[in-house]
């Protein structure tokens, strides 16, 4: 299957079955999503949700965050992964927002990136899903899943994967196609045990083609023995 076909079959069925997909992360606005990003590195959208709700009403604003310290932050969030260093992300964070930005959080992906704790994949979700911007965030999931479907071929770092994802995804689907790859990769096409019984994208998956492939000379091989 050439690849503008594994692209149009992608887009054809989560346009069907999954149009609306959006994050898991609970948010009220851009300033909490920014935290909830932050926190999410390497660490479950399930576990950061349930430390966010004490912490959001502890610092409701940027301005409030700004004014506290890293070791009072890590109180709320011992339990997401690198606490520490997430702690004095988010207050170096606050800081910087409410200093350079007047509390707006901003839409572009290179100032975003200024903030301490706010790599390019951050970066990218905060443009896609609060000003839906044509910006694909390449996490673990994005760029398994990617390579598993051949939607992309030999990217080996996640801006690569970034690249070929937006040259032939629309712009107008960027912003939803990303939520379709990292929820397919958290639910079904999983990183050791990809559930590829009950996935209903084998027809047009070069990885389940190509396992399929190696049983049926494995088989052919032990029948002629």
């Amino acid at each position: 299957m050439l690849k503008k076909d594994r692209y149009k079959a992608f887009i054809d069925y989560f346009s069907e079955h999954q149009p609306n997909a959006e994050t898991e992360l609970n948010y009220t606005n851009p300033y909490e999503l920014l935290v909830a990003v932050i926190l999410s590195a390497q660490c479950t959208d399930k576990r950061v949700n349930m430390v966010t709700p004490t912490l959001f009403e502890r610092y409701p604003t940027p301005e409030v965050l700004a004014e506290s310290s890293s070791d009072e932050v890590f109180s709320y969030i011992r339990s997401i992964s690198y606490p520490n260093n997430k702690a004095k992300h988010l207050v170096g964070m606050a800081k910087l927002l409410v200093e350079k930005f007047k509390s707006v959080v901003p839409s572009s992906v290179n100032e975003l990136q200024e903030m301490p704790g706010v790599g390019r994949k951050t970066a990218n979700v905060i443009a896609s899903v609060i000003y839906n911007m044509p910006a694909m965030a390449v996490d673990t999931h994005v760029f398994r899943v990617s390579a598993r479907l051949g939607l992309t071929s030999n990217a080996k770092t996640p801006l690569a994967t970034e690249k070929q994802l937006v040259k032939y995804i629309p712009k107008e689907l960027i912003h939803v196609a990303h939520h379709w790859l990292i929820l397919h990769g958290r639910y079904t096409c999983l990183a050791r045990s990809p559930k590829c019984e009950a996935c209903p994208l084998t027809y047009f998956c070069k990885y389940f083609e190509q396992n399929n492939l190696k049983k049926t000379k494995k088989s052919g091989t032990q029948e002629i023995f």
